[in-house]
């Protein structure tokens, strides 16, 4: 019997353009009328979550956010945290002193403000110039805050630090950002302009294990939709891992089940196919 319903949000839960398409609102809501958790499981923060969150009636279903890529998980309808683990002032301090060197911009979540070293970072999309930070601030509900200093700012545990920049850049220095932090801090691509350090050992498996132990859900009673690296612990923890049909091909090989992509309604889709009962 399934008790919860992981979702990833880019490129699982909404569509090429962010938006939650009806079909796949009614099924999650249909879901969640008979008594199943969703479960909102991403890198974005947890503030960013909200808006999903509301459109599919999490808070009067007690929904659950698992955010920062797993760094934190709370129920959203009382506020409780279920799990929590930040870096140490010190490490966020080095990552963000060692990312000048590079041709990024780094961002980190403070209240309701995205703090970044350049809110005005361009990079190349589609042939035309993107502000990425514009993008990622209003994507999240962020107001954003530049800083000349970044690291001399920060005085508490971060969550996460988000470096932006373009694609093939990253895929040509990721390995040098990393290097200082390896066996200290987890790096990885969350989006092909994204990279991302958080604690290490911190990954959506890990909050989701020690999220539903504290609500007496077992693995096995869990489906899980991703699409992207990030993702891929989930569905191999999760009892039914279920992959986009837009996913990695690293995420397909591990998933139980490939659906259709995030824009032909594939979490309606799997649902309809996999578990009938919890949407009619």
């Amino acid at each position: 019997m399934v008790k919860a319903i992981l979702l990833d949000i880019d490129g699982t839960l909404t569509n090429s353009q962010k938006d939650i398409t009806p079909l796949t609102r009614d099924a999650l809501l249909k879901a969640q009328d008979k008594g199943v958790v969703l479960v909102l499981a991403s890198g974005r923060a947890d503030v960013g979550l909200h808006k999903f969150a509301d459109i599919l009636d999490m808070k009067n279903h007690g929904g659950v956010f698992v955010a920062f890529n797993g760094a934190k998980s709370l129920n959203y309808q009382t506020g409780e945290v279920y799990f929590e683990q930040a870096m140490t002032v010190d490490q966020g301090k080095r990552v963000l002193e060692h990312m000048k060197k590079f041709e990024v911009a780094s961002v980190i979540d403070h209240g309701e403000f995205m703090w970044t070293n350049n809110a005005y970072f361009t990079i190349e999309r589609d042939g035309a110039p993107w502000l990425i930070i514009e993008y990622e601030a209003h994507n999240n509900g962020f107001l954003v805050c530049e800083q000349r200093d970044l690291p001399a700012r920060v005085d508490w545990g971060i969550n996460k630090i988000l470096n932006a920049g373009q694609p093939e850049y990253l895929q040509e220095h990721w390995q040098e950002m990393q290097a200082p932090f390896e066996g200290e801090l987890s790096g990885m691509f969350t989006a092909p302009f994204y990279y991302e350090f958080t604690p290490l050992g911190v990954d959506k498996s890990r909050a989701l294990a020690e999220t539903f132990a504290a609500m007496g859900i077992d693995p096995s009673e869990v489906v899980a939709f991703g699409d992207a690296q990030n993702d891929r612990t989930m569905l191999e923890w999760a009892g039914c891992g279920v992959a986009m049909g837009n996913a990695v091909d690293e995420v397909k090989a591990i998933a139980d089940y490939v659906t259709d992509s995030c824009d032909e309604d594939g979490i309606a889709t799997a649902l309809e196919r996999l578990y009938p009962e919890l949407i009619a």
